[in-house]
């Protein structure tokens, strides 16, 4: 993602790259050490994107987004709200009402948080994304204050009923967000 961003030039297309990742725990840029609250077994790799700390697995469709805002005419707020439009339109695709949180970006389903966002901006282009729980282990969110946020309760697809895999979500995700930045 930075090598792509990195090396953009004015008619670079956008992309967005969708994939699974083997247990790990990701650090934002102001990341807080605090908030690893235990030694799950799982490393910790500090990133370049906002935000605190998360978790990502098998089974969770991370979507990176390497768009090129200032062509687009987007500001980072305007894209971290379509892009939580694309999560909560895909819920809705599957019978849940996905919300926002006011101060707290992402989407969640009844109080509980189904996929987090975070971005990285230079030179008018961004990189990183969202990652839906979609088929997953939770149990290392136990570890962490999930974003940053104590006692923050995560979920996922398929404990609400949803009985599809990660990349098939992801895939419809992927369709969803394209609507969102094609506006």
């Amino acid at each position: 993602m930075q090598r792509f961003t990195a090396d953009r030039h004015a008619d670079t297309p956008d992309e967005l790259w969708l994939t699974s990742h083997p247990p790990v725990f990701t650090q934002g840029q102001g990341g807080k050490p605090e908030h690893l609250l235990r030694d799950a077994g799982i490393p910790v790799v500090k990133i370049d994107r906002g935000g605190q700390i998360t978790y990502h697995g098998p089974g969770q469709a991370v979507v990176y987004l390497l768009v090129d805002l200032s062509r687009r005419g987007l500001k980072v707020r305007e894209l971290v709200s379509r892009i939580e439009q694309a999560v909560i339109d895909l819920l809705a695709d599957y019978g849940l009402r996905g919300e926002r949180v006011s101060g707290a970006p992402g989407v969640y389903v009844g109080g509980a948080k189904i996929a987090a966002l975070g971005l990285r901006v230079k030179n008018g282009c961004c990189y990183h994304g969202v990652a839906l729980n979609v088929d997953m282990e939770l149990a290392p969110f136990s570890a962490i204050n999930p974003c940053g946020y104590p006692g923050l309760k995560v979920t996922q697809l398929r404990d609400l009923g949803v009985a599809a895999g990660w990349q098939d979500a992801g895939e419809a995700l992927l369709e969803q967000l394209k609507r969102q930045i094609e506006k």
